[in-house]
């Protein structure tokens, strides 16, 4: 039987109806599911489902795009090459609302619709259903409600975060939460480490989430609003660096970025991505942003009460190197 946590009545009458559809689901006929995500991120998740005998008859994923070298390689979500791998049927539509896919959708019949890692679905989608769509979010909703979660945890000193499942409605990552599940933020995780750990994580929230889904015994959470944070999308123009701060901000904004989108400073006008440090507090001698360099080990940059130690780094149209080997070639720091 499904719960209700008593102050939504509405809320109680969608637990309902989505209980009755999964008995009938569960007497007469598997749950079909159709999964929407393009990232590696969502690949566990997908293969979880698979893996456990779950009816997936249909992936929903973006289009390919040209990319590499030159422009001239058709690159491939991760998402579909798992699809293609298993025989799974995929749609890439250009524009959600499109009749042709929304008529393509509908023909699947979905009970169930889960979304890891995907686009904002207009209502025509997510709505389509009797089971709802389900989300798989990078935190602990509702903070860090937007793109970029993973990133924004680490970039604001977070000690510990997870993952969510929640059904969609209309307000990004608003919608009633099903579980969560709490994840450590080390001192010096980056965002990709992070990343590997709440892929898994996901995955593994997404088939308890599917399992109550399918039977119709769970209690639904409404996200207190008052709580919400954000996660805005990360833009290359917004990962510079600031080192007019305190050290241990700074340090949280280089992890946070790393290993992507990065976070870059300006030297002799050419972009200089720092994908590891360390942090040193002192007290600087030098203003911020003033480099320190012997020329043959070692690189600091000087924030507000410490130093920043470059450890790997790329500058703008070489490779990504270790601090020694790029100042075995480079003159252009000090």
């Amino acid at each position: 039987m499904s719960l209700s946590n008593g102050d939504e009545p509405n809320l109680a009458a969608n637990n309902d109806e989505r209980e009755q559809t999964a008995l009938s689901k569960t007497k007469n006929s598997p749950l079909r599911i159709v999964f929407m995500g393009t990232p590696e991120f969502a690949v566990p998740s997908l293969d979880i489902l698979v893996k456990n005998g779950y009816d997936v008859v249909g992936v929903v994923t973006t289009a390919d795009k040209w990319g590499g070298r030159g422009g001239k390689q058709l690159i491939e979500s991760p998402v579909k090459l798992y699809a293609i791998r298993n025989n799974i049927p995929v749609l890439q539509p250009e524009k959600l609302k499109a009749p042709a896919f929304i008529d393509a959708l509908r023909s699947w019949k979905a009970d169930l619709q889960i979304v890891v890692a995907f686009r904002m679905l207009p209502e025509i989608v997510w709505a389509m259903p009797p089971l709802g769509t389900m989300n798989v979010h990078g935190s602990l909703l509702p903070k860090y409600r937007g793109a970029a979660p993973i990133n924004w945890a680490i970039i604001e000193g977070e000690w510990e975060t997870g993952v969510t499942t929640f059904f969609l409605r209309h307000e990004i990552d608003t919608g009633d939460v099903l579980f969560t599940q709490k994840i450590p933020i080390g001192e010096n995780d980056t965002a990709g480490d992070l990343h590997d750990r709440m892929m898994i994580a996901g995955a593994e929230i997404l088939l308890k989430s599917v399992r109550a889904a399918e039977s119709g015994d769970y209690l639904l959470q409404r996200q207190p609003d008052t709580l919400a944070t954000h996660a805005p999308k990360i833009f290359m123009e917004t990962c510079e660096i600031n080192f007019a701060q305190p050290v241990e901000k700074v340090y949280n904004f280089i992890r946070g970025l790393s290993p992507y989108p990065t976070a870059w400073t300006l030297i002799n006008g050419l972009t200089f991505k720092i994908f590891s440090a360390q942090k040193e507090t002192a007290q600087p001698a030098e203003a911020p942003s003033v480099i320190t360099t012997d020329h043959k080990t070692f690189v600091k940059i000087a924030c507000l009460d410490g130093y920043i130690h470059l450890l790997d780094v790329q500058l703008a149209g070489k490779k990504r190197m270790g601090i020694k080997d790029f100042l075995n070639g480079a003159k252009i720091i000090g």
